[in-house]
C-alpha cells in the first residue's frame, strides 16, 4: 500500500516538576500513513474542537495510533477496540467546521 512518509521528532523539554530534561537526544523515527496528516490536521483545525496545540497533538497522535491499529487489526489486543475506533472516526469525520 502506498503511504505518505513522515519523520516524527519528540524532544523532552522538562520533567513533570519543570526541571530541564536529562535526555540528550530527541526521539526520532520515520513512519508511513495512508492519510495526508497535514490535510487531516487542517480538517480538525477547521472544526475548532480544541485549542491549536491540542489540535496538533490530537491529530498526530490519532493518525499514528490509527495506522498501527489498522496494520495490526488482527492482534487480540485490538480486536474488541477496532469497531469502536471505526465509530469514533466516523463521528470525527462528521464534525462540522466551526462558524466564525
Amino acid at each position: 500500500m502506498k503511504q505518505h512518509q513522515y519523520q516524527i521528532t519528540v524532544e523532552h523539554l522538562a520533567d513533570a516538576k519543570g526541571q530541564p530534561s536529562t535526555y540528550s537526544e530527541p526521539l526520532q523515527f520515520k513512519v508511513g500513513n495512508h492519510d495526508d496528516i497535514f490535510r487531516v490536521l487542517q480538517f480538525v483545525e477547521n472544526t475548532q474542537l480544541f485549542d491549536p496545540e491540542t489540535t496538533k497533538s490530537f491529530t498526530v497522535g490519532l493518525k499514528l495510533f490509527g495506522e498501527v491499529l489498522l496494520e495490526n487489526k488482527d492482534l487480540p489486543l485490538f480486536k474488541d477496540f477496532m469497531p469502536e475506533f471505526i465509530q469514533f472516526m466516523k463521528r470525527l469525520k462528521q464534525s462540522q467546521p466551526a462558524e466564525n
